[in-house]
């Protein structure tokens, strides 16, 4: 089996090769990775999502792997909501850091399953797939590049099922069993999206209706992962 949440660093950038040493040596390296072989290199968003998600979520992970990105953002959207406060306008965040140890959101091994790990990677995919473009044809040009970047054949495997199967709506608002997983499922639907066709925003907020998540509690994440791409 593989390892769920390795792949989700994958997914968003930080198990990249040449990711030690200062961010500035990191981005000199990167670059010459991406230049040899861009699909090494790269983070598994750029292939999958597109190079605008990819782009935007790569820089993301140069300190926190995948599982914190989506905690990180989730529980700092969680607290603003439960402050009270309203959605701040899309502006730059400070430095994203993990969620406390003590929090519901903690990315502390025991706290996180590998069956939760699938539903978030499975959650992505699905966001990627809403907006219909992924035929048969693209899930092709996907996996050659997917090969390419060394994943291992049941990691692979996975992704090609994920693709190509519909999504199955219940199994997946199912794998998130408290508030803060369903905050992070959805997080995660959302990074993985730029919803700018009304099929994207269509299937988000059908989401989190049946994720029955608060539309303020949804604003909140909205707001987050926007200003966090911006921030990238």
């Amino acid at each position: 089996m593989f390892d769920a949440k390795k792949l989700l660093d994958q997914f968003l950038g930080s198990q990249m090769p040449g990711t030690t040493g200062s961010i500035g040596q990191k981005g000199t390296d990167l670059v010459g990775l991406a230049k040899a072989n861009p699909w090494k290199a790269g983070a598994l968003a750029t292939v999958l999502l597109g190079t605008k998600t990819g782009r935007s979520l790569g820089g993301s992970a140069l300190k926190l792997g995948g599982l914190a990105v989506i905690a990180g953002l989730g529980y700092q959207a969680y607290k603003n909501y439960q402050s009270g406060q309203a959605p701040e306008p899309k502006q730059a965040l400070p430095e994203l850091l993990p969620p406390p140890s003590d929090s519901p959101f903690s990315t502390e091994p025991a706290a996180i399953t590998h069956d939760f790990a699938i539903g978030l990677l499975r959650a992505m995919i699905a966001a990627a797939k809403a907006d219909g473009h992924i035929d048969a044809q693209e899930r092709g040009r996907i996996m050659e590049k997917i090969q390419l970047s060394g994943l291992g054949s049941e990691a692979e495997a996975f992704i090609e099922g994920e693709l190509a199967k519909p999504t199955d709506m219940d199994a997946l608002v199912a794998s998130a069993l408290t508030e803060e997983q369903k905050v992070e499922l959805y997080t995660a639907s959302r990074l993985a999206i730029e919803p700018d066709t009304r099929t994207e925003r269509g299937y988000l907020d059908m989401l989190a209706g049946r994720l029955g998540l608060a539309d303020a509690l949804v604003d909140h994440i909205e707001a987050t992962v926007s200003s966090a791409k911006v921030s990238l």
